[in-house]
């Protein structure tokens, strides 16, 4: 079938040599391909040229990502119908054009997909969320200096579908720094102090950088602000808050954040999990097991980018087999861990766990068939008697 519309994959990079080939590999759906390259070193220029990349090359100062993404998008030709922003650690898979074809109208400006922001070890989705790098040519721009976002500039309500079965999986560069984040979201909350995209983001920033105190005052002053409304991202500050507090040794106000946050958002896991995971640090097996009991009777995972991983592998199963074995609720135990193995069957602690777990099951049982036998010596000397 012939393609409905010219679509154009654009990116910007620098210094990505390695991920060139991957990334054009997933891009040949594309009628056409457009780099800005912002300061390469190595050879991706070339290489991107070499396999077909048209590749602009710009100097960026101040550097800004989304004054990047809009030099970038300005080289894209006014005649593409589609655009799609990607970065070169990032692959569709493929048979994706046919998928966007299939919804995309002539009225569309925005298509939302299936985006993978991590992948576990055996590459099953780890981090899974809704994106949204797919628009038309026009009545966009980048905004945010950091953690950038597309500002719709219509006049007409936004039209967006769904472009179900289009994947793109992130394969991050760990060896990348992060050292220009801090400043740049410090610049985009001095631009907009009430804004609380870029206040929930330094405030995780903080967070990641250890800087604890930094993490809870800028958290709390997110919660303050009056646009701060997005239920699923204050349950993940929340969040962040009573991890900073675990941080400092400060574990009364930990729980009470981690409480806070699960009241935020009642029907996200991840709350749940990592105050469980706390409640285990601590010992305290009572707390460990409600939380995981909890977590588990939720089954609908959510699509927010702020879900964790954790909160659907093997973790609750394995944190609520823990606390089961502890409290001694033996049988209980055993099918979390049997579980936890199930979904994790290459972690051999975890079957070390059920092996040791069914042993104690094994032992309690014998203890009680025991005790039995010591309360009714009646009963044992008649079964002896009829055997003989």
């Amino acid at each position: 079938m012939q393609n409905q519309y010219k679509i154009c994959v654009y990116a910007i990079c620098k210094n990505e040599e390695q991920f060139v080939d991957r990334w054009m590999d997933s891009m040949s759906e594309a009628d056409l391909v457009v780099v800005t390259d912002t300061g390469s070193t190595d050879g991706t220029v070339e290489k991107l040229r070499e396999r077909g990349a048209v590749v602009f090359q710009e100097v960026i100062k101040p550097w800004r990502f989304d004054k990047a993404r809009n030099i970038s998008l300005d080289h894209v030709p006014e005649d593409v119908d589609i655009c799609i922003c990607t970065d070169l650690d990032e692959v569709l898979e493929p048979g994706w054009r046919k998928c966007l074809e299939a919804v995309w109208e002539k009225d569309t400006d925005m298509g939302n997909y299936l985006y993978n922001w991590s992948l576990d070890a055996q590459g099953r989705p780890y981090v899974q969320i809704v994106y949204f790098k797919v628009h038309a040519r026009k009545k966009y721009i980048w905004d945010y200096p950091v953690h950038e976002c597309l500002r719709y500039l219509g006049t007409t309500k936004e039209k967006k579908v769904f472009v179900a079965d289009m994947v793109l999986n992130h394969y991050p560069d760990h060896k990348k720094s992060r050292g220009s984040y801090i400043g740049l979201l410090e610049m985009g909350t001095a631009e907009r102090p009430d804004d609380p995209r870029m206040s929930y983001y330094l405030g995780r920033e903080y967070m990641f950088k250890r800087d604890w105190d930094a993490c809870i005052s800028e958290l709390q002053r997110y919660l303050g602000l009056p646009a701060a409304r997005w239920a699923e991202e204050r349950c993940a500050a929340m969040r962040w808050i009573a991890k900073a507090y675990a941080e400092k040794k400060k574990f009364t106000e930990a729980f009470q954040w981690f409480h806070r946050a699960v009241a935020e958002v009642p029907q996200m896991r991840d709350a749940y999990v990592e105050c469980a995971n706390l409640a285990y640090v601590r010992s305290d097996w009572e707390t460990c097991f409600y939380m995981t009991e909890k977590a588990l009777k939720i089954k609908e995972k959510s699509r927010s980018f702020t879900n964790a991983g954790h909160a659907w592998d093997y973790t609750p199963h394995d944190l609520a087999a823990i606390a089961c074995f502890r409290l001694g609720m033996y049988e209980r135990a055993e099918k979390h861990a049997e579980e936890a193995v199930r979904m994790a069957p290459e972690k051999e602690r975890l079957k070390d766990n059920l092996s040791k777990i069914r042993d104690k099951k094994r032992e309690t049982v014998n203890q009680i068939l025991l005790a039995e036998f010591d309360k009714r010596p009646e009963e044992v000397e008649r079964f002896y008697r009829t055997k003989r």
